[in-house]
């Protein structure tokens, strides 16, 4: 009687373990959302209407984070610059990502720190944190090449959105969607 006790309480045990498994497991493959109690932003990114005007670099790829995903609502524009890069250095510094990133297209930005190299795909670039001059608004610039060929991203996050939203730009720029738009727009 006692083997069968003990039988019943491993049996137990592992189903226990099981089904904390199978549900971490499920819960992973969740569509990410931002959670109050802790401010873990999850964003879900969804495509939008290009809201600009034309020059000469053309149409984007608008994205939105809405408010009850990302904190605040943020906005995303995306578009590539074909031969627009130094093909020697790419975007070295934060001169050649002010000179080359799309900051104009929302209005006057003044930076408010250094920015810093990042890595997208197999694209090297920079990204650098912005104030929207009258607007209570902050911005975020990228600026990432290939050989010649570059793409411009800016993220303008609106009140109320976390101040560093720059991993989850990054994350999105660097999932299979926008890294198979980046290929066919830069015809890599």
């Amino acid at each position: 009687m006692r083997l069968t006790s003990k039988l019943v309480a491993i049996v137990a045990g592992a189903a226990l373990v099981c089904t904390v498994a199978a549900v971490w497991i499920l819960r992973s493959g969740e569509p990410a959302r931002a959670t109050a109690t802790s401010g873990e932003i999850r964003p879900v990114w969804t495509e939008a209407d290009w809201p600009f005007g034309a020059d000469p670099w053309g149409k984007g790829k608008a994205f939105r984070c809405k408010a009850a995903d990302c904190g605040g609502e943020v906005q995303l524009y995306v578009r590539a610059k074909l031969g627009f890069c130094n093909c020697a250095t790419g975007v070295a510094d934060d001169s050649d990502l002010e000179q080359m990133g799309d900051l104009p297209l929302i209005g006057k930005a003044t930076p408010i720190g250094a920015g810093r190299e990042i890595t997208v795909g197999p694209m090297r670039g920079r990204s650098r944190a912005y104030r929207v001059e009258g607007k209570s608004n902050t911005a975020l610039s990228l600026a990432f090449n290939q050989r010649c060929d570059m793409v411009s991203a800016t993220a303008l996050v609106g009140p109320g959105a976390p101040a560093s939203l720059e991993p989850a730009v990054l994350a999105f720029l660097n999932s299979d969607r926008m890294l198979k738009w980046a290929e066919v727009a830069l015809g890599l």
